[in-house]
């Protein structure tokens, strides 16, 4: 029945919720000192460190180290590969390259994910490309698979300038690796690998829906915005999406992409003192453990109501009973 109730959702461009949103209880924030460009726009533990990626930077990582009043962001230098061969439209890639020649940031890096041999992979909105980076070795611009691009634009994603791939994850044997479209229609991908390639496995397409988003009735925003992923991890054999309109993680099947339940954290960020001043939120980066979920902000350099321009990392405890538990 549920495997039914997710196939018409598919088609009709809705996802179930199977329970009311819970809220996440906030243990922490942190303002990042060290990441001049701002823009946090994906995060990682890998190995004991978490990590941080700004779609500003084409070029380096940031090790996140803890302090009393703010946590430090250590760059980490690498040197990028050749650029990709890009399937995407000629218009799309013209004003990627524009467009990140006049704000820095070509790549437009806009997630970060570790498996457990230590490989960091970074999406590229711009070019719709995914880079690994190796403990040891040099970066290179994983081969995905040709029917990807072609089946998320078929399903009506990947159409529109600055709504690409918005999060990436990937298990930690790294067999699995999963892709989000950002917005209008956004969508879930996965891709699988074999040996040295990656292939679709029928259809690489796991969830593709539009229509306008819901944001909390704290955020006051006004006008349409269309909901949208702005981050993926994975956790516990669970696939976890950042909802930054609606202020929410939701936990999906990795399998079909549907949504099984959602938290959300909108009580803790959209009081006076943290609201940022985007109509749509600032939540770009995520990272779920057993203990809570890390959540950082792509606010430039924008002053949330307190003042505070740097970079947030938020912690937030993990609900009862975990990250799997049922409702």
């Amino acid at each position: 029945m549920r495997r039914w109730l997710a196939a018409l959702c598919l088609l009709f461009g809705t996802a179930p919720h199977a329970a009311p949103v819970e809220p996440l209880r906030l243990l922490g924030e942190h303002p990042l000192d060290g990441m001049p460009s701002g823009n946090f726009s994906g995060l990682a533990r890998c190995g004991d460190s978490l990590w941080a990626v700004s779609d500003r930077d084409d070029d380096r990582l940031y090790r996140l180290w803890p302090g009393e009043k703010a946590w430090r962001a250590e760059a980490q230098t690498f040197v990028l590969p050749p650029l990709p061969d890009s399937a995407l439209p000629w218009g799309i890639r013209a004003r990627s390259r524009l467009m990140g020649k006049l704000r820095g940031g070509e790549m437009d890096f806009e997630g970060l994910s570790c498996d457990a041999r230590g490989n960091r992979y970074l999406v590229s909105e711009a070019y719709a490309a995914v880079l690994q980076l190796p403990e040891i070795g040099q970066p290179q611009w994983l081969a995905l698979p040709a029917p990807l691009l072609r089946q998320a634009r078929a399903s009506g994603m990947l159409l529109k300038f600055n709504a690409m791939f918005e999060g990436i994850a990937i298990d930690p044997p790294g067999a699995r690796l999963w892709l989000a479209a950002e917005r209008e229609r956004r969508g879930l991908l996965v891709a699988h690998r074999a040996r040295d390639n990656w292939q679709c496995h029928g259809s690489c397409v796991l969830l593709s829906e539009d229509g306008p988003g819901e944001p909390p009735a704290r955020l006051e925003s006004r006008g349409k915005w269309a909901r949208s992923f702005s981050d993926l991890a994975f956790h516990g054999d669970k696939l976890f999406s950042l909802e930054r309109l609606a202020h929410q993680i939701c936990r999906h099947s990795p399998n079909t992409g549907e949504v099984e339940r959602c938290w959300s954290f909108a009580d803790e960020l959209l009081t006076d003192a943290r609201r940022y001043a985007q109509p749509w939120g600032s939540a770009e980066a995520l990272w779920i453990d057993d203990d809570g979920a890390w959540i950082g902000t792509d606010n430039g350099t924008l002053a949330r109501g307190d003042g505070e321009t740097r970079p947030m990392l938020w912690h937030f405890a993990a609900p009862a009973g975990g990250w799997n538990g049922q409702p």
